[in-house]
């Protein structure tokens, strides 16, 4: 099972990005899916979550501007981000809790991370 994380690069501030993370291999179900970042000297923080059923949840600093969704079908998450500022900057890290092999053996996966750069 792997988290294959994609959508990340340079963009001006204020502008959208959309982030994809898509979970391959085995999979019997997936829990909540997720995505963290990690600026240069900070710990590695939650930006939004979303559970199976569509649930979500936000980092205060990111309400209103970005938008988690998931499709269960493709195994895929996403991350919609819009009015993008500097202080976004991160390597972005997907996250997924998942079911997988004949044992159903339960797993906590990240994505290889992928960078968003922000420009003034």
């Amino acid at each position: 099972v792997q988290l294959q994380a994609s959508g990340g690069g340079l963009v001006q501030s204020g502008g959208p990005l959309r982030l994809s993370c898509a979970a391959s291999g085995s999979i019997f179900s997936i829990n909540a899916m997720g995505w963290y970042r990690q600026a240069p000297g900070k710990l590695r923080e939650l930006v939004a979550v979303i559970t199976t059923e569509g649930s979500t949840n936000y980092a205060d600093s990111v309400k209103g501007r970005f938008s988690i969704s998931r499709d269960n079908a493709k195994n895929t998450v996403y991350l919609q981000m819009n009015s993008l500022k500097t202080e976004d900057t991160a390597v972005y890290y997907c996250n997924a809790g998942i079911l997988y092999g004949s044992s159903y053996t339960y797993k906590n996966y990240w994505g290889q991370g992928t960078l968003v750069t922000v420009s003034s």
